[in-house]
């Protein structure tokens, strides 16, 4: 007789790159709820070094974070020569309003930009369910 286990799917996994523990806590237990499993780092630079081991299917990140910009996070992940291995979707999470050059420059790299503010913890988890992973 064949488990249930080996008919299931593991969980996606998800890091949260997120200083704001409020933000991160309501997003953990969402996701947590809907089937995720999910991780957070509250500093950018820890946040990079584990985002870096390609454990991830997404990575929320968020653009003001300590000791690394986000959008430094965000560079690196996308540069093949400091992170040659990166299958994770990156959503870009802020309230910080941008010049229409940089959120565009920011969007390309991306797989995702949401306004913190504007969305719940529901319609994350809606939004995450579909992207393409």
């Amino acid at each position: 007789m064949q488990s249930d286990a080996a008919t299931t799917t593991a969980p996606k996994r998800v890091l949260c790159i997120e200083d704001e523990h409020f933000i991160s806590e309501l997003y953990t237990r969402a996701l947590t709820r809907a089937g995720y499993q999910v991780d957070v780092q509250l500093d950018g630079q820890k946040g990079l070094a584990v985002a870096q081991t390609d454990m991830y299917d997404i990575i929320l990140l968020d653009l003001m974070i300590p000791n690394i910009t986000g959008i430094e996070v965000l560079r690196t992940l996308r540069d093949p020569a400091k992170t040659p291995k990166m299958h994770a979707k990156i959503i870009i999470t802020t309230n910080l309003e941008q010049r229409e050059d940089i959120r565009a420059d920011i969007e390309q790299q991306a797989d995702g930009y949401l306004v913190k503010a504007e969305i719940t913890p529901k319609e994350l988890v809606e939004f995450l369910s579909h992207l393409d992973i």
